[in-house]
Formats: structure tokens, sequence, C-alpha cells
């Protein structure tokens, strides 16, 4: 293991990381993450809730008839660049002779050129001239468009009769039918780059008025940053050495999705939405879209009440064996909480402590989707390290696919996760809880990446549906395809769901 210097010691320290945490990175480095331990694909007949109409119906109303006594936030992770997107695209503009036709889905998108929300009269003189690589740096570059280096939030997804817009405008668009308060004030959170902010702030100026015209509502739109002592260091693929940048400073790179629990953790809100960014869709689709989500948050709604009720009376000197029954039969059925054989040898007085723990947890709701091809983490049952069986969204890089038992529970997988949740942070008695306490650091992964013309290895904290998650109480809920509206390439926006 390297040894860190005084000044590398200063550095990490001023970030707010502890020396014990860049040990476990650099251990983590070494020994690599554990594989998840699947026992069985989460289901409709095990694991994810298939809800009948009634059930939609019955949430639906307990959300609009009690959503104004909480305060609700829209949680948007939106700090990524839209370079992952553009990446066929910037290959194709680097070389002037490429020959298009060995780039279909570049091909595709030249050919509908005019589909676009971003389509204007600069791309059409040089579609229609058949000047495919001008057009492309065109859309890439700051002297046209700049698309490579914006975020995804600000680019245009959406063409409408009245303009286009962007994702960051439909979160707004969304926010006012399911996010809004009894005083019409719509709070909205987005996690941002810093090297964004201003784009974003300038964007709120721009574009906020007019939205809270139309739709009779005032927006409360607050921005965080990943926070610097969530980073993670790098090693140099040639030497094993930590890498470094041109100072000789050691060099963080940003520690994944899993690092916004930090973010999360600072919000004080009731019942929090969470939602990526470029999962949105054009107006004629969004009430499929709209009743979901507020069946979802209905069904937290219901199960928080309950489970507070359950803890109230778990915290009662006078608890019965009868009420103690419904706890186990609830928590069984509708939390999804597996009973191990040796609870029943347990006394009353052990009972209750063992529910008192399992209940008082943040709660999340997550929307599962028929797997049908799209990538994404799925759900599973999965035992931990203590030999406990929980759900689990679990990521791809998190399995052993040497293991015939594991490849065999994958290939029975039905669902994956579309990160579309609901989730309550608060315990019975108001007080939000420290998230920190249920991280799994176990979870991880360890890829490569190519900067500044070094390959390194780099690590990503625990996801934050996955493994920053893991120990909240979890439920899943089977909802439609038509909830789920990614766009993560280009030729993506030409979905119907987009045009």
């Amino acid at each position: 293991m390297e040894t860190l210097t005084d000044k590398d010691l200063e550095q990490i320290n001023a970030r707010g990381i502890s020396e014990t945490k860049i040990k476990t990175q650099l251990e983590n480095f070494e020994k690599g993450f554990p594989f998840a331990y699947i026992m069985d694909a989460a289901t409709v007949d095990d694991g994810i809730m298939k809800p009948t109409q009634y059930e939609i119906d019955t949430c639906l109303k307990i959300f609009n008839e009690t959503k104004d006594q909480y305060t609700i936030l829209k949680f948007v992770p939106a700090s990524g660049a839209a370079s992952r997107m553009f990446k066929d695209l910037v290959k194709f503009s680097l070389d002037e002779n490429a020959d298009i036709e060995k780039f279909p889905d570049i091909k595709k998108c030249f050919e509908n050129i005019s589909k676009f929300a971003f389509y204007d009269k600069r791309l059409e003189a040089l579609t229609s001239a058949k000047k495919y690589n001008a057009a492309a740096k065109y859309i890439l570059d700051n002297e046209g468009l700049g698309y490579q280096k914006k975020p995804k939030a600000m680019l245009k997804f959406h063409k409408y009769a009245d303009g286009s817009r962007t994702p960051f405008e439909e979160h707004l668009v969304e926010g006012a039918e399911y996010a809004r308060d009894i005083m019409n004030v719509v709070h909205l959170h987005f996690t941002i780059s810093a090297e964004h902010r201003s784009l974003f702030e300038e964007m709120v100026s721009n574009v906020v008025p007019a939205y809270e015209e139309k739709y009779g509502v005032k927006y409360n739109i607050t921005f965080s940053e990943q926070k610097a002592k969530t980073d993670m260091l790098a090693i140099n693929k040639a030497d094993g050495k930590l890498v470094r940048n041109a100072d000789g400073s050691l060099l963080f790179r940003p520690g994944g999705h899993g690092a916004l629990i930090e973010n999360l953790n600072d919000c004080t809100e009731d019942f929090i939405f969470i939602k990526n960014i470029d999962n949105v869709t054009v107006d004629r689709l969004k009430d499929e879209t709209y009743t979901y989500k507020k069946f979802l948050a209905g069904l937290l709604m219901s199960l928080k009440t309950e489970t507070d009720q359950a803890m109230r009376d778990l915290d009662s000197l006078s608890l019965s064996p009868a009420r103690l029954a419904q706890i186990e039969a609830y928590a069984s059925s509708m939390l999804q909480i597996k009973i191990g054989v040796g609870y029943f040898a347990l006394s009353l007085r052990q009972k209750i402590a063992y529910w008192q723990k399992k209940l008082n947890r943040p709660i999340r709701v997550c929307g599962m989707v028929r797997n049908d091809g799209e990538p994404g983490g799925g759900p599973y049952w999965v035992k931990n390290s203590q030999g406990e069986t929980s759900l689990q969204i679990i990521e791809a890089s998190q399995i052993d696919f040497g293991n015939r038992f594991q490849v065999e529970l994958v290939q029975k997988s039905s669902h994956f996760n579309p990160v579309d949740i609901v989730c309550s942070i608060k315990n019975y008695r108001g007080n939000n809880f420290n998230l920190h306490n249920y991280i799994d650091p176990s979870t991880g992964f360890i890829s490569s990446k190519s900067q500044n013309g070094i390959d390194m290895m780099i690590q990503e904290r625990p996801g934050l549906w996955n493994g920053a998650m893991a120990d909240w109480i979890t439920v899943f809920v089977e909802v439609p395809p038509s909830t789920f509206t990614p766009v993560k390439t280009l030729v993506d926006l030409l979905r119907p769901e987009h045009q």
C-alpha cells in the first residue's frame, strides 16, 4: 500500500475525508468488493407487488386526501454531463472522412434531424448539403450548440407547438402535478455539478416565471453539489500507484450516485420523490406517469401510517400477543420483511425489541418495470453478511457471473429498476433518520477509466438505490413501462415517448 505524504494528508483532511476512509478505499483497490449473494430473483410471485385497480384507486385516494398534511419534495439527480449520450457522435466527428454508413445510429439521427427539439436552420442547411461531419461538430462544440459539455438537464429534449423543453423544464411540469403543497408551492431539489451551477441558476431566472404563471404555482428550487468528502482516489494501471495531478496533488474523482445519500440526508421533508433527470416524457403521455407517481406515494403514506402506529404500540408496556401477531403479519406481507426461524424461539420482550429495530428504519417504495431489454439494476432477494435476507436492487457489477447458481437466479429475473422511488426518511416521532446508519459499505465496484491519457482504476460508492439504501425497509411495486422513458443515447430522443 502506497505511503501517503504529509502533504497528501493535508489535502485529504481539507476535503473532510478521514484517514480511516482513505485506508478503506486503498484496501478496496487491493481486495475488491464482495459479490452480492442472491438468494432468488424478486418477482410478482414473491417480492414485487402487482397492484390491482382497486389498490391503485385506494392509494390514489389516500394521496389526494392526505398529501396536504405533509411536506413533499421532488429530488432529481442532475449532476451528469451529456458526454455519454454523445459518445458515438463524438467518435464520428473526429474523423472528417468518416463513412456515415458505419454509424447506423448517427445516420438515423441525421435522416430524422428535423424531429429533434434542437433542430434549427443551421442544422437544416448542413444536413441538406450532407455535411454530416460539420453538423456533428455544430451539435457538439461550443461554437454551435455546445451539447457535448452541457449537463443533460439543459438539452432540448421535447418539441411543442409553443416551443421546446429541456428535462429541467419537464421536471417543473411534473412537479406542478404531484409535488405542490397546500399553498401551491412546488418544492424541487436538483443535485448538480459545481461547474454547471451558473447554468442552472440562469435557467431558473429565464424559464421559471413562465411555468409559475402557466400552472398557477410558485417553485421553491434548491440545488446541492456532490460533497468533496465523498470523492474517491484512483490507481494508475501502469504502475499501481495513486494517480496525481500535474502539481503532484492527489487526483480525486466523484464517488458516483451513492454519494448522493449525503445530499438526501440533508433533506427534511416527509415524503420525497426520486427520479433521474433524463426520465421524462412528452405531455400527451404524462397522465400514466402521474397516476403511478401518486399511487406509489399513496401506498407509502399508507405504509408509513401503519408502521408508525406499530412502533407506538411496540413502545407500549401493555402490548398484547394478539397485537404482536398483527404486527408480524403486516411486516411480513406488506413490508416484505423475512422473519428468520430463530425469531420464534424468542421471548415476548425479545420479539418486541426485534420489531422495534426492524420497523424503525427509513422506507422506500420503488417502481419496478418488466425487463424488456432496457439497461438497469434488478430486484433480488439478497443475503447479507449477517445472514439476513432482504429485498435489494442489484447492479450487474455486483453479480458473480462465474457462479452457475447465481447466473440461474439472474436468468429468473423479470424486472429492472427504473429509479422511480418515493421515500420516507423520518421516524415515527417525526425526527430525521441518520441515513449513514443504513448504508452497506461493503457494496461498490471498481472499473476502468481513461483520463488525461492515463488508464486508471476507479471505484464508486454503493449506489443510491442499492448499497446506500441497503438497510431501508423496501417495497417493490410493478409499474408500467410507459413510466420509464430514459434518454441514454441521442437516438433515444427519436422514440415515440419523446416525439
